[in-house]
């Protein structure tokens, strides 16, 4: 059930219909409906995990060697739904950058029907993590009202090679990310279940937007490309600021505005993120997106 179409891809596009073809035929023998493919009346176990703790922001630091073992449960489980929570927000923005992106081209054409595919899996998904917060006990996590607002203003300007590594930024760590826990019997059969669902059908998203990506960038101009090089490194240090929302550490009795600073230089976490953005850095270097100033901005993002 877990046999994708592989991510990994070469810099050099593939027909766009071929490949199109390739993706719906794998999406019609293996996709997920989470409302009847996850178990959301099982017993939520009090002893496991909500994510491996080796992912948690503040594995490793004397706050999370101060929390008892239930704590660091707890909050794990508050880690997992924020992550999904901001998970939601960005596949709404996907949504809509995909759907644009199509806009007015010929339904009968297999990319655009590859579009609402990939727009069906998203709404799938994201109701998926809705309910994963809410059998969890957990609040519905989303990024602070500002970061909503720059959000919206991507969405609605945000085009070509830029949007297509803007979700590759957040799929491609979030799938690393899954890809441990899927396999962690540590972890919460619920957050494992949600995380397998989310692997599988996120490659083929994966995919074509590497696809998209290596077609689109050889065409730009030397000043879009330093354009879409900026906005992809905010994009990427947007996300990889606002994984975990600081009224996570308040279910365990932390200070929200201390914990988050801690999770903030915590080199354990920081390391983790750069391996989870390895093959994404590599890729969007290949094709010229990450370069000359924009280094830095990866830098101060912790993903390089």
């Amino acid at each position: 059930m877990t046999a994708t179409v592989p991510v990994r891809t070469p810099t050099r596009a593939t027909d766009r219909q071929e490949l199109s073809t390739r993706l719906l035929g794998s999406a019609a023998k293996t996709s997920y409906d989470p409302t009847v493919d996850v178990d959301w009346d099982a017993p939520i176990p009090d002893d496991l995990y909500g994510l491996s703790p080796e992912w948690s922001s503040l594995y490793g630091t004397p706050l999370w060697d101060g929390l008892t073992e239930q704590q660091r449960v707890t909050l794990t489980i508050h880690e997992y739904c924020s992550i999904s929570g901001v998970g939601i927000w960005f596949e709404c923005l996907l949504m809509q950058l995909v759907l644009k992106d199509v806009y007015g081209d010929d339904p009968s054409q297999p990319h655009v029907q590859w579009a609402l595919t990939e727009i069906a899996d998203e709404c799938r998904h994201s109701v998926m993590f809705a309910r994963t917060a809410q059998t969890f006990g957990a609040p519905s996590y989303q990024p602070p009202p500002a970061i909503l607002k720059l959000g919206k203003a991507f969405a609605a300007r945000g085009s070509g090679p830029a949007a297509y590594a803007a979700i590759l930024v957040a799929e491609e760590i979030l799938d690393i990310f899954q890809r441990d826990l899927m396999r962690d019997e540590r972890v919460q059969p619920l957050t494992r279940r949600t995380s397998q669902i989310h692997v599988v059908e996120e490659a083929r998203h994966m995919r074509f937007a590497r696809d998209e990506i290596a077609r689109r960038t050889p065409h730009l101009s030397k000043w879009n490309l330093r354009r879409h090089r900026t906005l992809v490194a905010g994009v990427a240090a947007i996300v990889a600021d606002n994984l975990v929302q600081p009224e996570v550490y308040a279910s365990v009795g932390l200070d929200p505005a201390e914990a988050k600073a801690a999770a903030r230089a915590n080199e354990h976490y920081k390391a983790k993120l750069r391996d989870a953005s390895a093959g994404l850095v590599s890729f969007l270097r290949e094709v010229g997106l990450i370069g000359g100033p924009t280094e830095l901005l990866w830098k101060r993002a912790g993903l390089v």
